[in-house]
């Protein structure tokens, strides 16, 4: 590990890890009200045009909750699609982001948390140990320039919905080198399963991190609603990882790759 991300490592875990749960969900809530004033949506364009090589990226999505135009910065980060991917798969990826880990749950190392020792289906909180040992492990990071929003992997039925208190410390997966998903094991989470028409069970975790303050879920999504693959099923305002546990294993792509929302898993 470089010195520069041994320092972000000891200030996300030592420093601002060791400040109450409050006190950073406060703070990333100041952060966040920064870009939700009206001059914030001054930074759209800027951003746009540093991040994305394509110069009309943003003319495939629209601004959020039926607004005529991106009222501010945060409107950018939730923006919607004008029209969702095409999916010609049974399971896809149900977020944009890089994968940072994957393997399967059986082969996946302990993970040291504050001391204690834990397996990475603690993520998933407690009907984590019910996952079966023969099940996939994946772990997307999604970076601020990413889109944001989480979708369904599956079509199926919500079996569970799970919300776990945590901490906020800094995801970026290239801080942790040996273990990119200590975070996950810390932070606040939303945890939902999708039973598939197979019978099989989908885990997802949605984890929260600086600066997210909330992981909102999507409308009509609670415990025994109908999703269909692809479907919408929270939002993150700010920062964000998906961890998921899937009963398949992933056809094209290996640890490092960019994956899309409804690329076939």
């Amino acid at each position: 590990m470089s010195f520069k991300h041994s320092i972000y490592r000891f200030l996300s875990l030592n420093v601002w890890g060791s400040l109450p749960a409050w006190l950073q969900k406060g703070i990333s809530w100041f952060y966040t009200r920064i870009y939700e004033k009206p001059f914030s949506k001054h930074f759209i364009r800027p951003y746009c045009k540093i991040h994305y090589p394509d110069p009309n990226y943003l003319d495939q999505f629209k601004p959020p909750k039926n607004k005529s135009d991106f009222q501010n910065f945060q409107d950018f980060f939730i923006r919607e699609f004008k029209k969702p991917p095409e999916i010609n798969s049974e399971a896809v990826w149900g977020c944009e982001g890089i994968l940072c880990e994957y393997g399967k749950v059986d082969e996946t190392p302990l993970v040291k948390v504050k001391g204690e020792e834990r397996h990475l289906k603690t993520i998933f909180g407690r009907l984590g140990d019910e996952i079966p040992s023969d099940y996939f492990f994946s772990n997307v990071f999604l970076h601020n320039r990413n889109y944001h929003r989480i979708h369904t992997p599956v079509t199926g039925i919500i079996k569970r919905i799970e919300r776990i208190a945590g901490d906020l410390v800094l995801l970026r997966p290239w801080v942790y080198k040996k273990d990119p998903s200590l975070p996950a094991l810390r932070n606040e989470r939303v945890n939902v399963d999708v039973e598939d028409d197979k019978g099989r069970r989908w885990f997802l975790s949605i984890v929260g991190g600086p600066a997210v303050g909330t992981i909102v879920m999507g409308n009509g999504i609670e415990i025994g609603s109908e999703v269909s693959i692809g479907q919408e099923i929270g939002t993150f305002l700010l920062g964000s990882t998906l961890c998921i546990a899937a009963p398949v294993e992933l056809s094209k792509h290996t640890v490092g790759d960019q994956v899309f929302m409804g690329e076939p898993f």
